[in-house]
């Protein structure tokens, strides 16, 4: 069942899909009835479940699920996988690629390769107070309060050391 992701819960469980590239406004407009209709009928066993989808900075696809109403079980997320796999053949988007990081930097969403981030630290193009979208965030309530966040508030701390 569909929920406006405003309403879900911020304990709701989330997953963080980053495209390779930015959307347009039309793109975001045109795949948004395709968000609504796959948390409209997501279902696990049988049972359907309280989800939203959005696109967030024209850059991230956000799945969201109320887990205190019924949780996904392994068979409902390969389903929201095939879902992610659809939307990327309809905008001709990466979304499951896992090798850049993504940085607002001057309002814009940049994407940076793992293996430059050092040289981009060293050079200064990297910030200890530059945010950072962390994709692995998994609730609501860090989706709401830490993305972006500081990147020497993550993981990312050791580099600027």
């Amino acid at each position: 069942m569909y929920v406006p992701f405003s309403e879900l819960p911020a304990a709701a469980r989330i997953w963080v899909y980053q495209a390779d590239r930015p959307l347009t406004a039309a793109e975001v407009a045109a795949v948004q009835p395709a968000l609504r209709r796959f948390a409209d009928e997501w279902t696990s066993h049988g049972r359907s479940l309280q989800a939203s989808a959005d696109i967030l900075h024209h850059q991230f696809l956000i799945v969201g699920l109320d887990e205190a109403a019924a949780d996904a079980s392994g068979c409902s997320i390969d389903a929201s996988v095939r879902f992610v796999r659809e939307v990327e053949v309809a905008l001709s988007v990466s979304l499951l690629e896992k090798a850049r990081l993504a940085f607002l930097v001057d309002g814009q969403v940049i994407l940076l390769d793992r293996r430059e981030l050092k040289a981009a630290v060293a050079a200064g193009r990297l910030l200890a107070g530059t945010p950072y979208f962390d994709a692995t965030v998994a609730r609501k309530e860090a989706l709401q309060t830490s993305f972006p966040v500081a990147a020497e508030q993550t993981w990312l701390a050791r580099y600027f050391n």
